[in-house]
């Protein structure tokens, strides 16, 4: 007779709460933690966690799955850092609602603001749905490896309701806010976990144009508060104009939290160009803590950055006029012409041409190219740049980037900081944000930038970096960190389930050995619907991953098994 289906045993247990590991036993039954302590039944299976940590499952509150859920059993990168849980639908961007008249509009959006490549999405998406509800019960036939949770995106949201005028960024009438607030309410009553928004102007088409939600109005985006307040649930997720003054972008967050009456988030970042502004952002964070609001930021545990090759998305020429007529080529094709003198003349004597400015910017900075390396170095000082290394040998940045680019057959990975990248003062950041309740872990993006940013491993980087291989003054504490991957994400998103091991709570647990955690360099893999293109970056030292009391990874490898399911609003939070 079989007390548990499955039994962890002798782990050292972090349970999510913050406090001090123990030693002890899990027991789970069907889809719950049943018991933890010192356990004296037997498990149908049982796993001997003996010197390695036992914890919950990670939760990952913004991802961009919505796509790659509806043609993928597997959601990875994610699934292979310990996450057991993912949040879509951010940064106000995704594929439902929309008529099938707005559907290439959907593609193009995602295309210029996620870097999906179009084939891939036009390959891959079914399209069995119109409003939201229909697509979160298309979700609910699907079965994957994690759990997935899905959010109402404003931009197919203004599109769907005003049709073209919604594309060509006319105002709303106020029948149009009526009905956008309705279908906000709806769907958050149908299960999203909450309604998301954009107004950076890096978001846009592939061809340059703003993508819907960047220039609305504030009463427009009040206006989607509004309907979580009708529907009395949910969560508000927003990209930030950050070209306006920290007071401007603060006024609208604490707006949004008292119109709806419901926790509000937004990316948080270290920008290059002001790197103290966030100390002001953070001061208002305190104040509205104060005053009742919760709002809090999304902020990722490293720098942010665009990884850049000739086998990826862009690089620091892919831009250039010239280079152009050899786009299409394979691989190899592309590193026999680049080789050719001639070519390489025009390429480093033109500048970059394209309608999109947010990809200019990434690849024009020539100072600030790197060498990403394996295992993948992503705080890099200024003297390992290329730039550095080009000037300490005489020839110009350009010329050694070109010749950077061309070394292991064209497979090199440059690695490119965009953000909290200025080296001692991010680690000054880094933890002060990453020690307060007043942030959220976040910004992994998986599912999206399948060519160009790899972050959703940040999971294993902040149990590395940060906590076991950290310095004594920048160290966090391992269960701090542990409460940051699993606890505090789940709440920030009422998921109030998950992310403890406690007895009751949804049996999704990680056993990990600390002592090999690792990160390996990401990689080209060709396994997209119609060949496309994408990053993959996997761990060492997870030893099982299981969700809702099923392992689904061993050693790294899938098992096979499938018990992730859409996780709908209406039908969490039932401990």
């Amino acid at each position: 007779m079989h007390s548990y289906d499955l039994l962890i045993r002798n782990g050292l247990v972090v349970d999510g709460t913050g406090g001090a590991p123990f030693e002890a036993d899990v027991g789970i039954q069907g889809a719950r933690i049943a018991a933890v302590g010192k356990l004296s039944g037997r498990g149908r299976e049982e796993i001997d966690a003996r010197g390695k940590l036992v914890t919950p499952g990670f939760v990952d509150v913004h991802t961009h799955y919505d796509g790659q859920v509806t043609w993928e059993d597997r959601l990875a990168p994610s699934s292979n850092h310990g996450v057991t849980t993912v949040v879509m639908g951010n940064c106000g961007v995704g594929f439902a609602p929309s008529r099938p008249e707005h559907r290439e509009l959907m593609v193009r959006l995602m295309e210029g603001v996620e870097d999906i490549p179009d084939v891939v999405m036009t390959e891959g998406l079914p399209w069995n749905w119109e409003s939201f509800p229909d697509y979160l019960n298309a979700l609910s036939t699907r079965r994957t490896d994690i759990d997935f949770a899905a959010q109402l995106p404003h931009s197919p949201l203004r599109v769907y309701v005003m049709g073209e005028r919604g594309a060509t960024l006319e105002p709303p009438t106020e029948a149009d806010l009526a009905r956008m607030r309705a279908l906000t309410a709806e769907a958050v009553r149908a299960g999203a976990i909450g309604v998301t928004t954009s107004r950076v102007y890096a978001h846009r088409f592939r061809d340059g144009r703003p993508a819907p939600s960047v220039n609305t109005a504030e009463d427009e985006v009040l206006a989607l508060a509004a309907g979580l307040k009708d529907a009395r649930r949910g969560v508000f997720q927003m990209v930030p104009n950050t070209d306006l003054p920290i007071a401007q972008q603060y006024e609208l967050l604490r707006r949004i939290a008292q119109t709806s009456g419901r926790s509000v988030s937004f990316t948080f970042t270290q920008t290059p160009g002001a790197p103290g502004r966030w100390r002001e952002m953070y001061e208002y964070l305190e104040q509205g803590a104060r005053e009742g609001l919760k709002i809090r930021g999304q902020v990722l545990p490293r720098p942010t950055g665009a990884l850049l090759g000739l086998e990826l998305s862009y690089h620091p020429f892919s831009l250039n006029p010239s280079y152009r007529a050899i786009a299409h080529l394979t691989l190899a094709e592309k590193v026999r012409a680049l080789r050719d003198p001639q070519l390489r003349a025009r390429l480093l004597a033109e500048t970059p041409e394209d309608p999109h400015p947010f990809f200019k910017y990434v690849v024009s900075d020539l100072e600030q190219m790197f060498i990403l390396g394996d295992p993948p170095n992503y705080n890099p000082t200024k003297q390992e740049s290329i730039a550095a290394e080009a000037r300490r040998i005489g020839v110009s940045p350009a010329a050694l980037i070109y010749d950077a680019l061309l070394r292991r057959d064209g497979h090199e990975v440059l690695y490119r900081p965009m953000g909290n990248d200025e080296g001692e003062r991010f680690q000054s950041v880094g933890r002060n944000l990453l020690k307060t309740e007043l942030t959220i872990l976040g910004l992994g993006d998986g599912g999206a930038h399948y060519s160009m940013i790899c972050d959703a491993a940040y999971s294993t980087y902040l149990l590395t970096y940060w906590t076991r291989d950290a310095t004594p003054d920048r160290q966090l504490p391992l269960p701090w960190a542990i409460k940051k991957l699993c606890q505090e994400p789940a709440a920030a998103v009422e998921l109030n389930d998950r992310g403890l091991l406690k007895a009751g709570y949804k049996a999704d647990v990680n056993v990990i050995d600390f002592d090999r955690l690792h990160l390996h360099a990401p990689r080209a893999t060709y396994d997209l619907p119609a060949g496309g293109r994408r990053l993959s970056q996997k761990a060492g030292g997870y030893e099982a991953t299981i969700v809702t009391g099923q392992i689904t990874y061993r050693e790294g490898e899938a098992t096979g098994v499938l018990p992730g399911r859409l996780v709908r609003s209406c039908r969490h939070g039932l401990i």
